[in-house]
């Protein structure tokens, strides 16, 4: 019986992990091709475009774990720290490992936009980025913290959220 309910926790944990590096993946990828386009567009250095990049993917990241915490009611300095708390080590990770595949990769920082180079290259980089996210998120998760602090608020742990909204978190 305790190998049922241990396989279900670990399949738990990792859809849970799964779940956190997709959102997590998301608001990274909306920012990182925002910054990436804006830069590269208007003839920015890498540094400048990686920091604009950068800045975008924590801002989509906690933007989108925010929302559903707002929408429920929550109020905004709460929700805030909720989302500082679930994203800071996930978009980290993520941003470290994208940024230095695309600095890697010869090339692609100089390619212009209509190049497949640049395209390819930033696919590949927001994918390696997201496998490397996946084991941090899953550790982050199983210790209570990262993505589970989040996930308690819409599964009703805290007592005045319901699940009606639960089927909106991504």
């Amino acid at each position: 019986m305790n190998d049922g309910s241990d396989s279900e926790h670990v399949h738990r944990l990792n859809r849970l992990a799964l779940s956190a590096t997709i959102h997590c993946l998301t608001g990274c990828g909306i920012g990182e091709v925002l910054g990436m386009v804006i830069g590269t567009a208007l003839g920015w250095s890498n540094l400048a475009t990686i920091v604009l990049a950068v800045i975008l993917a924590f801002l989509f990241g906690y933007a989108l774990t925010m929302r559903p915490l707002l929408r429920s009611g929550m109020a905004f300095a709460k929700a805030t720290r909720l989302a500082l708390a679930a994203d800071t080590v996930s978009i980290t990770v993520m941003e470290i490992v994208d940024n230095l595949v695309m600095l890697a990769i010869p090339g692609a920082m100089a390619a212009g936009l209509a190049s497949g180079l640049f395209w390819g290259s930033l696919l590949i980089a927001l994918i390696l980025a997201a496998i490397a996210a996946f084991p941090v998120n899953r550790w982050l998760i199983a210790r209570g913290r990262g993505h589970a602090v989040v996930h308690a608020h819409h599964t009703g742990h805290s007592g005045h959220e319901h699940h009606a909204g639960q089927d909106h978190h991504h």
